[in-house]
Parts: structure tokens; C-alpha cells; sequence
């Protein structure tokens, strides 16, 4: 089953493509306008880019970043139904930019060895008090390169974690979303 919603690319190379993800009472992809606005603010920033997807669901961020010129875009996802379904998505996109990691978010940050990612985008599911653990888990593995930023989205009440700065907010829907960074 498909997400009931019309979830689309909304541009670059696969712009208006649709994407296609298991019916989950916990998936929540971030709302087309928040992604545009996303996309409006990283538009210097995204060509070439390497990005993680965290908590990546559906895909709409990640594959929406490598449609806009991202380098590559690691998604990391726990659920069987999603992985399957982030698969089949990046085979009907023709996608070879991205890498899927299926595992939890939190344990793939603590072993991860990576090089440092210029974008991480962080949407966890809400009410769980995830993003304060990731961030930290993003600073203490070095995660972030010194230019990089981490978007971040809640349902209320969004503020970055201690030691962590907001760029730029906006709110979309019933969605709080910004642009954070560790400060300096």
C-alpha cells in the first residue's frame, strides 16, 4: 500500500516523480511545503553534497537532495516495510547516489565511520525526544563537517539542543522545521 497522500520530487531530475511508501501510522514525511523551503535555503549548499537521512521513511528528503544535485544521500531506516519500499523507489528513480543503512537511527550515529556529512537531515518520529540524543551523537562522532547543517522538524516547540544554534525556522502544517548548527 501506498502513503495515501500525493507525495512528489518536487524538483530537480526527478522532479513530479511520485514516491511510494508502506501505510504506517508513524510515518509522517515532511509536508511539501516545508521540503521547498528546505530546498530554498540549502539551494548553495546542495549541489555536491553529502547528505544523511536519518530516519528516512519515505525518502522524500533524501531523494528530493540527490534530484536537486546531492553527491550521494545515506538513509538510515529500521523499519522492514520502509527499507523494502526506499529499494524499490531508488530502482524506479534509476538512483546510484544513495546508500541505504537499514538499522535505528541512534545506534547507526553511534558506530558510524564516516566522513563528515555537509547536510543531516534529522525528523524523527515525534513525542520521543530524539533529537537532543542524535545531535549529540553527531558532535561527539564528528559527523558534521565545519560548514555542514543539520535540519531538524518537530510538532511544537522546536529548539535546537543545548550547544547547537538555529539558522533559519519556519513552520508548515502543524510541523516546526529549521536549520540548525553547533555553535562555535
Amino acid at each position: 500500500m501506498s502513503y495515501p497522500g500525493k507525495l512528489r520530487i518536487i524538483a530537480g531530475k526527478w522532479r513530479g516523480r511520485r514516491l511510494q511508501a508502506p501505510d504506517r501510522p508513524a510515518l509522517r514525511p515532511t509536508p511539501a511545503r516545508a521540503r521547498e523551503t528546505l530546498f530554498n535555503w540549502l539551494r548553495d549548499d546542495i549541489l555536491g553534497a553529502r547528505c544523511l537521512d536519518l530516519f528516512a521513511g519515505s525518502g522524500a528528503l533524501g531523494f528530493e537532495a540527490l534530484s536537486r544535485g546531492a553527491a550521494m544521500a545515506i538513509m538510515v531506516e529500521s523499519d522492514a516495510g520502509l527499507i523494502t519500499a526506499l529499494r524499490e523507489q531508488a530502482a524506479r528513480l534509476d538512483s546510484h547516489g544513495h546508500r541505504i543503512e537499514p538499522a535505528e537511527a541512534l545506534d547507526w550515529l553511534q558506530r558510524a565511520a564516516s566522513a563528515p556529512f555537509d547536510i543531516i537531515f534529522l525528523d524523527p518520529p515525534f513525542k520521543r525526544g530524539l533529537i537532543a540524543g542524535c545531535c549529540a551523537l553527531i558532535r561527539e562522532g564528528a559527523l558534521l563537517n565545519d560548514h555542514g547543517v543539520v535540519y531538524i522538524e518537530a510538532e511544537r516547540g522546536l529548539a535546537p539542543p543545548p550547544g547547537w544554534e538555529t539558522i533559519k525556522q519556519g513552520r508548515a502544517a502543524q510541523v516546526q522545521f529549521g536549520l540548525i548548527r553547533p555553535c562555535p
